[in-house]
């Protein structure tokens, strides 16, 4: 399987996802500021990818690191969690990610018996068990993903899924979110075909998603964005299962933009809408779409791709890099590591049952 992220002897490199399908080159990032620029720049994407980049950024420069003082150590890594945050704002894995290990430094700076080196091992310890716990987390919704399809849309026969953007072992630590998804229904010979749109401007899914698709030899079929309405109503889907960059407590997704518009084209179409994430990108912080921040960005990405210009360069450009998916779109479910729910189903939880902290 293509590895975004390999870290290894507390060595990260990262792949230069703005290279593929062409050539597939890792870049070297042995500080945080190398893992802020990856970042922002999409040579890794994908909210999961991002949040681990980030952690394991951190992780690496601390390991060459000397530091006095615990509460040095404090300032320096709460600076810089503070700092990559700013790198991509839509994403909530990250934050949830830097508010994980910042928490841990609180517990530890007051732990008397703990050493600076002890501390900063902890902490470093701790940014690879986040990247570790992102496999499993990527297995589990494949997992929970297809069961629900196959037990609900099947009726034995194999399924056919639409899906937007990448959300691959190239936006994850591996395997995949709603490409994991497809991934399980393929490996248990359930999945009859995956359309996959090119998903403008950047182009994930005609250069990242159809890359994986190929790589994993399953069966599919590039689309454009403007094509989805058209396949709907005259080819069979099954279902659509996309990724989400923040879940709020409504059901409200960020997603990557097209996401929004193929959701209101699946509820006219009268097909299952799925949206795939791990439980760290909810954010219950918010209580609808509208409050999530919205990235946009360099008017480049549309007037040109890879240099060749497509457009007059003094055009005006918007360029939204994610759009809002309102919650009663998504009639399939929210697919988790900890089951598929209905987004009445995740307010429930969210709002009645303070003992159960699965979230």
């Amino acid at each position: 399987m293509l590895e975004a992220i390999k870290y290894n002897n507390r060595k990260l490199e990262v792949l230069d996802q703005l290279k593929l399908p062409h050539s597939v080159s890792y870049q070297s990032v042995t500080n945080v500021k190398q893992a802020w620029e990856v970042i922002r720049s999409m040579k890794v994407r994908g909210a999961p990818a991002i949040a681990n980049v980030a952690v394991l950024g951190v992780a690496v420069e601390l390991n060459e690191k000397d530091v006095s003082s615990k509460e040095q150590l404090y300032e320096v890594v709460k600076e810089q969690l503070e700092y990559l945050q700013t790198s991509r704002p839509t994403a909530v894995n990250l934050r949830n990610a830097a508010s994980r290990m910042i928490s841990l430094l609180s517990v530890q700076l007051q732990d008397n018996k703990l050493s600076v080196n002890d501390m900063k091992e902890r902490i470093i310890k701790e940014a690879e068990n986040i990247f570790s716990e992102c496999k499993m987390t990527n297995l589990a919704i494949g997992e929970n993903g297809a069961s629900h399809i196959i037990n609900n849309l099947s009726t034995g026969n194999q399924v056919t899924i639409l899906t937007h953007c990448n959300t691959g072992s190239l936006a994850t630590a591996g395997y995949g979110t709603a490409l994991g998804v497809i991934r399980s229904l393929h490996h248990q010979g359930m999945l009859a075909h995956v359309y996959c749109t090119e998903t403008r401007p950047c182009n994930q899914g005609a250069r990242l998603t159809a890359f994986e698709l190929l790589h994993d030899k399953i069966p599919s079929t590039l689309i454009c964005d403007s094509m989805v309405a058209a396949l709907m109503k005259s080819k069979e889907v099954s279902a659509v299962v996309v990724g989400a960059d923040r879940v709020v407590a409504n059901g409200d997704t960020a997603n990557k933009i097209g996401t929004y518009q193929i959701a209101v084209c699946a509820k006219y179409h009268k097909i299952p809408f799925y949206v795939a994430s791990p439980v760290s990108t909810l954010d219950l912080s918010l209580s609808d779409g509208i409050a999530i921040p919205i990235e946009e960005r360099s008017s480049v990405e549309m007037t040109s791709i890879q240099g060749v210009p497509l457009a007059p360069t003094d055009m005006n450009c918007w360029n939204p890099a994610f759009d809002v998916t309102p919650a009663e779109l998504i009639t399939g479910g929210i697919i988790t590591e900890r089951g598929v729910f209905t987004v009445q189903e995740l307010e429930k939880k969210i709002s009645g049952d303070k003992e159960d902290t699965w979230y």
